[in-house]
């Protein structure tokens, strides 16, 4: 996951007076995950970070740093905390043109750009220069 934060994790659950353990359980996770993540390990999924950072009351953008004018689509979707099916449902659209946006895969239709802009609830605009961030980014960088 671009810009996940590992030791903001750990400072996020220790300022929320919980451990590792108490995490995983309070998220339904294994205790051994959130290690993983804080040790920089592993990275963690979208829909279970969701999980952890409501579980010890911070916003996912408190652990994920991608600065505003770096973001890609994907970046925007996961600090909403939504997975592409999520993401899709609420815009009316397919996975795969989630997918495809995010990876810069496909043109951004006017359609597709209004519906996954509202349900980001980000502008357009911004919608727009993180989908040509992504289309024009180096070969080999992921998206």
């Amino acid at each position: 996951m671009r810009g996940f934060q590992p030791d903001q994790l750990e400072k996020a659950r220790r300022s929320a007076g919980v451990s590792q353990r108490e995490l995983a359980r309070l998220a339904r996770l294994n205790a051994d995950t959130i290690r993983r993540w804080e040790l920089g390990d592993s990275s963690p999924q979208v829909d279970l970070l969701a999980r952890v950072t409501a579980a010890i009351g911070v916003p996912i953008s408190d652990l994920v740093k991608v600065p505003e004018g770096d973001r890609y689509p994907g970046d925007w979707r996961i600090l909403r905390g939504l997975t592409q099916p999520q993401l899709g449902a609420a815009a009316g659209v397919t996975t795969q043109i989630v997918g495809s946006v995010e990876r810069g895969e496909i043109s951004l239709s006017d359609n597709v750009a209004r519906k996954l802009s509202a349900a980001l609830q980000i502008p357009e605009s911004e919608l727009r220069a993180s989908y040509e961030r992504v289309r024009t980014r180096p070969a080999g960088t992921p998206a």
